[in-house]
């Protein structure tokens, strides 16, 4: 058991898994090494029959990916994590380790425009079936199960509005039945949400997103409640070289340290943007969890008691031309489909982030040609409200 077992969260996001060398160094090592020395052949022999388990080929294992991975699995209250090349490839090597052909996923309808591709999609064509269900649905969930249901995935908060799911309510349901779940926890990150806690099988992550903070690298990363579902999705990423690089999990290695600082900042100024927006005659209608006009607001604070996020969406009065206006005149904020940077990032889900979803799938969810997608940077709140302020109607 870890000597800061009982320490808060703060205090093992910095201190927790640490690595020294040989030089004692205080700030953790990056270990750019693509293979590792044996002592003899016998040595040799013996790790890669896995009879030692230590370093031997960087597609496998390496020092600052593993303590990047210790990290999220300690924060995240999980047995292990296995650390990605990119989001996406984090939620590949879980389905693919988890999945056979003749199974069935039921998905939420709220995921991200990419996920929902990969289930519905990408994996239909190896014989995995999948129903998409509303989110806050607990009768459409149970309606979906069969015999061959295998995984219940969802994201909540989810992108690009903001639902809220029943992480306790939905495992307790899918547990009855067998069934694993699947919480992809990139919006909340584990300072805000911890979906293990709550119930989940596996939490899942874009450390893109709100890990890295600053928009440098890509990488993800799966933590699994337990050491034998750990094995499993580590054996399919050792296998398919789904790896994260060691720079990337130096990056974020060290923007762990912070995460706490910039997510409590992300919740306040993404609070006060939403409240101002609540007041402009412009906008329709805001979404966020943080909100009491939210649906699921009770629910969001039982489940994130720190904060709400950084994510704050609305619909406008006029529709797509008047979406595309306000984001063309902005001022400063990045038109860009990422999201949890320092900088405030301003995007249009129907045409870019959610483009490829299906239509009517859109229309299902609420995703308009109104809709803009702010993920609320670590600027002063008054300098964005003035920015977006521009594009608004007088």
């Amino acid at each position: 058991m870890s000597k800061l077992n009982k320490a808060r969260f703060e205090t093992r996001a910095i201190r927790e898994a640490e690595q020294r060398g040989a030089f004692n160094e205080h700030s953790p090592a990056l270990h750019l090494t693509s293979s590792y020395v044996f002592s003899d052949a016998q040595n040799a022999a013996d790790i890669f029959a896995e009879r030692i388990r230590t370093f031997s080929y960087s597609r496998f294992a390496n020092p600052t990916v593993s303590m990047f991975e210790e990290k999220m699995a300690l924060l995240e209250g999980g047995a292990r994590a296995t650390a990605t090349s990119t989001g996406m490839g984090a939620i590949l090597t879980l389905l693919m380790a988890e999945l056979s052909a003749g199974d069935h996923v039921v998905c939420s309808r709220n995921c991200f425009g990419s996920t929902l591709n990969m289930i519905g999609k990408t994996f239909a064509k190896f014989s995995v079936d999948s129903t998409l269900v509303d989110l806050q649905s607990l009768e459409q969930w149970q309606a979906a199960i069969r015999p061959n249901t295998k995984l219940f995935f969802l994201e909540t908060p989810a992108n690009p509005l903001l639902d809220i799911g029943d992480i306790a309510a939905l495992s307790a349901l899918a547990h009855q039945h067998g069934i694993k779940v699947v919480v992809d926890n990139c919006l909340a990150t584990p300072y805000l949400q911890q979906p293990l806690v709550l119930g989940a099988d596996y939490s899942v992550h874009s450390a893109t997103k709100y890990i890295d903070g600053q928009g440098r690298a890509l990488g993800g990363c799966i933590i699994s409640k337990t050491e034998e579902d750990g094995e499993k999705i580590y054996q399919l990423m050792r296998s398919c070289g789904t790896t994260m690089g060691a720079f990337e999990a130096w990056l974020f290695v060290k923007s762990l340290e912070t995460l706490a600082l910039r997510m409590d900042k992300h919740s306040h100024n993404a609070l006060q943007i939403a409240q101002w927006l609540e007041e402009q005659t412009a906008v329709k209608r805001v979404f966020y969890p943080g909100l009491p006009s939210h649906p699921q607001h009770q629910l969001a604070k039982a489940q994130m008691p720190r904060g709400f996020g950084g994510m704050v969406s609305f619909e406008l009065q006029g529709g797509k031309e008047a979406a595309w206006h306000l984001i063309d005149n902005s001022q400063w904020l990045s038109i860009t489909g990422n999201l949890g940077d320092t900088r405030t990032t301003i995007t249009h889900p129907d045409t870019t982030t959610h483009f490829r979803v299906a239509q009517e799938e859109k229309d299902r969810v609420g995703i308009t040609g109104g809709i803009i997608r702010l993920s609320i940077g670590l600027e002063h709140v008054e300098d964005i409200q003035t920015a977006l302020s521009q594009g608004l109607p007088a």
